[in-house]
């Protein structure tokens, strides 16, 4: 079977929640005797191919036209399916909610949505207005869709509040995770707490920052580790600077924000903690806190959207009110002062992942998903 997934996002090009799914669950197709190739648009003059462990890449020319972006990249995207097509049919095409909306409805591949959290999704965590364009073009994209995969029941729960399945297939299946990679054997830091994750409002980062304030009241030699890529507005201020100007600077005192690292130096970083925090306010399934789970992290998470399903409260982690930087608070302190109780959580919390995210297991449901849909001609 020949897949195509459509994105600009991949571990070799960008960071992102959703290159790092493609990749893994990519290289895990490819090892079942898959095709898998991967398409977006790119930066530079000429297209960029590139190979990752048998799944081919193509980063398409920058749009150096006068003409809309949009435009431009639909017609390249649209004509290197053709030619990708001809080399060997495609059966799937699969994009995130807004990704089919150019995409030719005469290709005779059917087409998935996997939903990653679109433009509806995320509007509403936000608290923005819907884009008009950007709405119509996730309804239009939903239109030509012949099925949809869920992360969460969560995320397919909250966007039918929005967007319409129109009575398509719609499964739920978990991002994956490679568990059967070599991890890091290295002992932890004292006095380390770990977040990781885009640097902006809606992972909850300024609630984190309250919350570990009130932790150094009573614990002042904890050090808060903040590993992610800057989240920029339209004028170019990172969100860090927004929070530097809008808060006192004794909220920063234990702080680093160590920017984006690769993934081999993250699971180095989980490791090293002594529990990891993600605070997020809206997710989609929360990638993060499984790759911490996977090292056996103590980890809390959000009580609301996907929390309860990926997380039994006080069994495989703690879940919290990400709203409240006092709960938050409260949650890593009985962290601090019950180590061991922590550490076993932490020990259930990889088994569970690695009963419920390993990635053969969930590559299959996905064939299955796939194989389904190309046979409803």
């Amino acid at each position: 079977m020949h897949i195509v997934f459509l994105s600009g996002e991949y571990p070799l090009w960008t960071t992102g929640g959703v290159g790092t799914f493609i990749q893994t669950l990519g290289r895990g197709l490819v090892q079942m005797g898959h095709e898998v190739s991967v398409v977006g648009p790119g930066n530079e003059k000429e297209e960029v191919q590139l190979e990752d462990k048998g799944v081919r890449l193509y980063r398409l020319p920058q749009n150096s036209t006068k003409l809309p972006n949009f435009w431009v990249n639909s017609k390249r995207i649209n004509e290197k399916l053709k030619d990708l097509h001809r080399e060997n049919p495609i059966a799937i095409i699969e994009a995130a909610e807004g990704g089919l909306a150019f995409i030719s409805s005469d290709h005779t591949a059917k087409k998935v949505i996997r939903l990653h959290g679109g433009h509806h999704f995320f509007a509403e965590a936000e608290k923005r207005r819907i884009n008009w364009r950007k709405g119509r073009l996730e309804r239009r994209s939903f239109r030509k869709a012949d099925g949809f995969i869920a992360v969460s029941n969560y995320v397919k729960e909250h966007t039918a509040k929005y967007l319409s399945y129109g009575g398509k297939p719609v499964s739920i299946i978990n991002l994956p995770l490679n568990t059967h990679r070599d991890f890091p054997q290295v002992l932890p830091k004292e006095n380390h707490i770990l977040f990781a994750g885009t640097v902006c409002e809606k992972k909850g980062v300024q609630q984190l920052l309250k919350a570990f304030r009130l932790v150094r009241e009573q614990y002042p030699n904890k050090i808060l580790d903040i590993y992610g890529r800057e989240w920029l507005y339209p004028n170019g201020t990172s969100y860090e600077a927004y929070l530097r100007e809008t808060l006192e600077k004794d909220y920063f005192e234990n702080v680093i924000f160590h920017g984006r690292i690769p993934r081999d130096q993250l699971d180095v970083a989980y490791a090293r903690s002594e529990f990891c925090v993600f605070p997020s306010l809206m997710e989609t399934q929360g990638l993060v806190s499984i790759e911490a789970m996977l090292l056996k992290k103590p980890v809390i998470f959000t009580q609301y959207g996907p929390g309860p399903e990926t997380i039994n409260h006080k069994e495989t982690g703690l879940l919290c009110d990400v709203y409240d930087p006092s709960d938050i608070a409260e949650k890593m302190i009985w962290c601090i002062e019950n180590p061991e109780q922590a550490a076993q959580m932490g020990e259930r919390a990889y088994k569970q992942v690695k009963t419920h995210y390993e990635l053969e297991s969930i590559a299959v449901k996905n064939l299955d998903f796939y194989s389904d849909l190309t046979k409803n001609k």
